[in-house]
């Protein structure tokens, strides 16, 4: 299953998606082997705190994210990775690390990298450890409506 959140509101706006169930996998290159994905069309999340405030950035599975182009392009002072503990409440129907890169669901902000809008489809976590989503890119783009910025390391 995926989050119910994520489901209701894909079914809401009538987008095409396909739920893939595999193996326990916990990193986002374990999970795109496991579904025979290229790791540049898994989208991984991570969580970050912009003085203050919680981001989620979304990016490829084979992309590790800059801080110093992260802070530039939020135009924060400090950036850094959050802890667990301060987003485990807010996706209440996610298992933790699992969380979709739908954060507009969750009241919080999304970035996402700008070599997501090279590919047609992607595949992400859909809130739990077994189960990914694989959708059209378009609609992902559309339904959370990101701010788009150059925040990785080249691959």
């Amino acid at each position: 299953m995926i989050s119910k959140k994520l489901k209701a509101f894909l079914d809401e706006h009538r987008t095409r998606y396909i739920v893939i169930s595999h193996s326990s996998a916990y990193t986002a290159r374990e999970v795109a082997a496991s579904v025979h994905v290229a790791g540049k069309d898994v989208i991984k999340c991570v969580m970050v705190n912009a003085d203050g405030r919680p981001w989620m950035v979304a990016t490829t599975s084979n992309q590790r994210v800059n801080f110093d182009l992260l802070r530039a392009a939020l135009g924060a002072e400090t950036v850094r990775l959050a802890h667990e503990s301060e987003f485990r409440t807010i996706f209440e129907d996610c298992e933790v690390g699992a969380m979709p890169p739908f954060g507009n669901l969750y009241g919080i902000p999304v970035i996402a990298d700008s070599v997501l809008w090279d590919d047609e489809e992607i595949v992400f976590n859909g809130g739990g450890h077994t189960t990914v989503v694989r959708m059209a890119f378009a609609d992902y783009h559309r339904l959370v409506s990101p701010r788009k910025a150059a925040i990785t390391d080249p691959a």
